[in-house]
């Protein structure tokens, strides 16, 4: 409601102004409103309100951030008995509403498929199971990501296979062919109540969609025509559907800034219609964060430095990080491009500190307004797993990046942690879901904190879902002093 008054009063301000210049030149309406004291008092302290407001709005508002993670597969752990524990090793009841009411999360990113092919576990996300936990998402009062990837299985920089269903299919007709989904799935949850708040049109699509290859550099066999005809097409659906709704497009080479700046220039001078730049961000396929890290190392690029450069090129748009993640055990072997564990160990205080300073690092940061964890809920195989039966019911191996312990036992999976919390030293200090709501506080948007941000058990102010709440130690309250 509160949202409702204020566009009422920025969409009519003009005609208030208007209005009152009008009265200024009628001579029968001036004496009316002039004798009548009430009238007139009230008339001009609308119009000098509003046009303090008009000024405020010109001056600059305060940019909405997003911080949170991508829950795909909480749903299947929850149905397979999976349950998880906090800092304080107490039972959480319901992930979901944990990470809003406890962490300060307000933002939750979920996968679809066309139709889901059965060659993995984790690709379950249909337009059904997507329904349902979007109205989850929306119902706790958090911003819904919809990450669409327009196929059967997993999309990615070296998978960019069309759904079964579209395949040999013209450019023209696959780009009909996305408009179409794109309508069916938006329109599907619009009407359960669970409209996604920002867009994904592709997962990681650098080098290519639907089959139609490109690549970030001039090369012969990249077909930008049939390529930009399906972003426009999904991107348009999007607005038709959501016309208040963010447009994401997402890529996986967050730190090379000469790639960016061309796959990104093509896209708008395509007239691709999009509202942010959305990056994966893995040390182990990306490299390091800041130039700092990288001082003693030959190849330069690091994420802070290009994010700053798409400050540059793109003036325009926002950045989110829309993937990260860090190993806590067993770290990768196979494809990794870096070695960062001299940075970031690979444990639970090596990932805690990567997530840390992830944060701490673009928090400062303008053009950045989003940072998800991908798959934070990371719990294993499913508690109800029987080798003996028929393997794995959630995941059929590991990744060692979520957030909580991967073993399957009777109490539940143990939070990563570096210690035990206490009142000195509380969750936030030493678990990183608890760390990552410290993205919310932004300085160059008026929610700085009330004292300073080396002591973490400071209070602080946040905005989620345009509230200023106030953070205390593991609580947050609102101004009013209620526990929220």
């Amino acid at each position: 409601m509160r949202l409702q008054r204020y566009k009422f009063f920025v969409r009519n301000a003009n005609l208030f102004l208007v209005f009152f210049a009008y009265l200024q030149k009628n001579v029968y309406l001036c004496k009316v409103f002039f004798e009548n004291d009430s009238i007139m008092k009230k008339l001009v302290l609308l119009t000098l309100c509003l046009c303090t407001g008009l000024l405020c709005l010109q001056a600059g508002t305060p940019d909405r951030r997003y911080v949170g993670g991508d829950i795909s597969l909480l749903p299947q752990y929850e149905k397979h008995n999976s349950y998880y524990k906090d800092a304080s090793n107490k039972k959480i009841n319901n992930l979901l509403t944990w990470f809003v009411e406890t962490c300060g999360w307000n933002t939750f990113r979920v996968r679809i498929f066309v139709h889901p092919d059965g060659s993995d576990l984790a690709v379950c996300q249909t337009t059904e199971y997507v329904t349902a936990l979007g109205k989850r998402i929306k119902d706790a009062g958090a911003y819904f990501m919809l990450d669409i990837h327009y196929s059967d299985t997993w999309v990615d920089a070296t998978h960019i296979q069309a759904p079964a269903a579209w395949k040999g299919a013209s450019a023209e007709v696959m780009a009909d062919s996305v408009a179409n989904y794109t309508h069916q799935v938006l329109q599907a949850l619009k009407a359960a109540g669970a409209a996604p708040d920002l867009v994904q049109v592709g997962n990681e699509i650098m080098y290519g969609l639907c089959g139609i290859k490109v690549a970030p550099y001039t090369r012969q066999d990249s077909n930008w025509d049939g390529y930009l005809g399906l972003l426009r097409a999904g991107c348009n659906a999007v607005r038709d559907e959501l016309p208040e709704a963010k447009i994401i497009i997402h890529t996986d080479r967050p730190s090379n800034t000469g790639y960016n700046k061309f796959y990104y220039q093509k896209l708008l001078d395509g007239g691709v219609d999009f509202d942010i730049i959305g990056l994966s961000y893995y040390p182990f396929w990306h490299g390091y964060l800041t130039d700092e890290q990288v001082k003693a190392k030959s190849d330069k690029n690091n994420l802070v430095k290009a994010i700053k450069q798409l400050a540059t090129d793109f003036p325009d748009k926002k950045v989110q990080i829309v993937e990260c993640a860090y190993n806590f055990m067993n770290w990768p072997t196979s494809g990794v491009n870096y070695d960062t564990r001299d940075v970031w160990a690979c444990s639970k205080s090596g990932q805690y500190q990567f997530v840390k300073d992830l944060v701490d690092a673009l928090e400062p940061l303008d053009n950045v307004d989003g940072i998800n964890y991908w798959f934070p809920e990371e719990a294993g195989n499913g508690d109800d797993s029987n080798w003996n039966a028929g393997g794995a019911t959630v995941m059929a191996s590991w990744l060692n990046r979520g957030f909580w312990d991967l073993n399957q036992t009777s109490n539940g999976h143990a939070i990563n942690r570096t210690a035990a919390p206490t009142e000195a030293n509380p969750a936030e200090n030493v678990c990183a879901p608890y760390y990552m709501k410290n993205f919310l506080i932004n300085v160059a948007s008026g929610c700085e904190p009330v004292a300073g941000k080396q002591q973490q058990t400071d209070t602080r102010k946040i905005i989620r879902n345009g509230q200023i709440l106030v953070i205390k130690g593991d609580k947050l309250y609102d101004l009013l002093g209620r526990e929220q």
